[in-house]
């Protein structure tokens, strides 16, 4: 009986607990952000609805802020500011074609409606909820798109051995699929293809089609869009009199081209033969002596080109020397010209709610049930203000987590509300809800990579003005701040946001994976969009060639 009583008295707690945790986690993660999970799909001139929802339901008439806007934060779609509109942020092309949807405000779901939709409208859109300090955002997607008028079919007439069919819509977007097919279905390859694109983005298009075959009977023109899933089609029947009828005097005419060719062949050869059997000795002699001199004008003229591609062969290498840190190369190559840097935490510059470990060399939250998304920050102990340095960030479950790390300047203000970028003193990438970033002045700049980084390493080249980053995991290279704005001491930064992530420090030599040698031609050759990624970091031998200079010839003079 008595062990009865304290088996209930056990559950009793254990509820009690699991209760109070649920609590804590949903009084500090206030909510998320859900929009659509498919594209919003709208006609030019019509109107499109943009909607978000929160989770747990709340109504949103006293949220503090609502924003939906393009790429950037600034670019606003629509923005809703203590229960009212305010358009001095708005984008010039989107006043007086927006409105906010309320009502089902209490239900936590709120919309921008557009109205006029344009083809410029057409990409993605991000809407951005605060209460606070706490914010959370969901990207949607809208697609213009519209079906046009049914094709007109036409015969041009007689051109090519067959008859010319021509096909002519117009009023679609995007650009239509045009396809020509037989009575039975099959595809039939057009002649020509034109389309032109009206003042409003809408297409028109023109294609032709000569049918050589009178037994076709039909054709039909099909014009297809690819976002709608939507075809109108048209047929055509050709009359067996419209194609051209062969002439019988034609194969006797062939034939005697074909003879008179012959006659004049068998004559032109014999001409030849008796001119060149009259050929004296002396022009085979002055025949030679030509050769001869044809000869030692190509020796000279290699001469000439060895000397040349060797004196550019010598510019080349020193330009190699002079450019490693600009080529795109992997990590285990650029770190043989920076030095690991062992780097600890400072416990007085971190975060009440974060938890230190004991060499200093690992974050992680104190309290791993809680559901946070803060301001939660720490900084190394000691900074850099010359040379080159390194340092690898290992994270635990980072990529189910949001974090942000990278470095800092000492004089940077993290007081209040802040966001990091190179204007205010930061040069960071991280990780958040919608996907991995680079937080660069204009906003942030979206990264993809071939493999999840379970460890960051970060270069920091003081002397010249760049911090780069690099997936350790496969040891590629991630982003690029070319010609920083360096003054003062910069400090290592390592931001927790959310979820249950754990930051730990390293600054051992970085293995060196052999799958990715072969492959070093192609990272260098690979561009990038927007910033100038990545930097070379190997220093050739005396004779090694440098890999991203191309040569004028496959072989070179050693």
């Amino acid at each position: 009986m008595e062990h009865c009583y304290k088996h209930a008295l056990l559950c009793h707690f254990t509820c009690l607990f699991v209760l109070a945790q649920l609590l804590t986690c949903v009084s500090t993660k206030e909510f998320l952000v859900f929009g659509p999970s498919d594209p919003i799909v709208a006609a030019p001139g019509g109107e499109a609805i943009l909607p978000c929802s929160l989770f747990p339901v709340m109504n949103v008439e006293n949220m503090e802020e609502l924003r939906w806007f393009r790429s950037r934060f600034s670019e606003a779609v629509f923005v809703y500011w203590n229960q009212q509109e305010q358009k001095q942020e708005q984008m010039a092309e989107y006043s007086g074609r927006t409105w906010l949807v309320k009502d089902q405000f209490h239900q936590g779901k709120a919309a921008v409606r557009i109205g006029n939709v344009q083809v410029s409208d057409s990409g993605i859109y991000v809407c951005f909820f605060k209460q606070g300090r706490f914010y959370e955002e969901a990207i949607l997607e809208l697609k213009v798109a519209v079906v046009g008028s049914v094709p007109e079919v036409h015969i041009k007439g007689p051109e090519d051995g067959g008859v010319c069919v021509v096909c002519m819509t117009s009023g679609w977007y995007p650009k239509p699929q045009v396809q020509w097919r037989d009575s039975r279905g099959e595809k039939l390859p057009s002649s020509s293809e034109y389309h032109t694109e009206d003042a409003e983005g809408l297409f028109s298009m023109k294609t032709t089609l000569v049918v050589r075959d009178s037994s076709l009977g039909n054709v039909t023109c099909s014009t297809f869009n690819p976002i709608l899933g939507q075809e109108k089609a048209m047929a055509m029947f050709i009359p067996e009199p419209f194609f051209p009828q062969a002439s019988p005097w034609m194969p006797a005419f062939a034939v005697s081209v074909t003879m008179m060719g012959l006659l004049v062949l068998g004559s032109c050869c014999f001409l030849i033969k008796e001119h060149l059997a009259k050929l004296p000795l002396q022009q085979e002699r002055e025949n030679l002596r030509c050769q001869q001199e044809t000869f030692q004008k190509t020796k000279e003229a290699l001469l000439e080109t060895t000397s040349i591609l060797q004196e550019e062969l010598d510019q080349r290498k020193a330009a190699y020397r002079a450019a490693w840190r600009k080529a795109q190369l992997y990590a285990d190559w650029r770190k043989e010209h920076f030095q690991a840097w062992s780097v600890t935490l400072d416990p007085d510059s971190a975060h009440p709610i974060l938890a230190i470990s004991q060499d200093r060399m690992s974050v992680t939250w104190k309290d791993t049930t809680m559901c946070l998304d803060g301001l939660f920050y720490v900084l190394g102990t000691e900074g850099i203000s010359s040379g080159r340095h390194y340092w690898e960030v290992k994270m635990k479950d980072g990529d189910s987590s949001k974090w942000i790390l990278g470095v800092c300047r000492e004089d940077v203000d993290r007081g209040g509300l802040y966001f990091e970028s190179p204007e205010k003193g930061f040069w960071t990438v991280g990780r958040s809800s919608s996907g991995y970033w680079a937080y660069v002045d204009s906003g942030r700049a979206p990264l993809s990579f071939r493999q999840a980084p379970q460890s960051v390493g970060v270069f920091v080249d003081y002397t010249e003005g760049d911090i780069s980053f690099y997936n350790m995991s496969d040891m590629s290279h991630i982003f690029s701040f070319h010609e920083a704005s360096f003054s003062g001491t910069l400090f290592p930064y390592f931001r927790l946001k959310s979820g249950d992530v754990s930051m730990i420090l390293s600054s051992e030599e970085f293995p060196v994976p052999i799958s990715i040698l072969p492959s070093l031609k192609e990272s260098l050759c690979s561009p990038r969009e927007g910033l100038t990624l990545g930097s070379s970091v190997v220093d050739p031998l005396e004779e090694e060639e440098s890999p991203f200079l191309s040569h004028p010839s496959d072989t070179l003079p050693p």
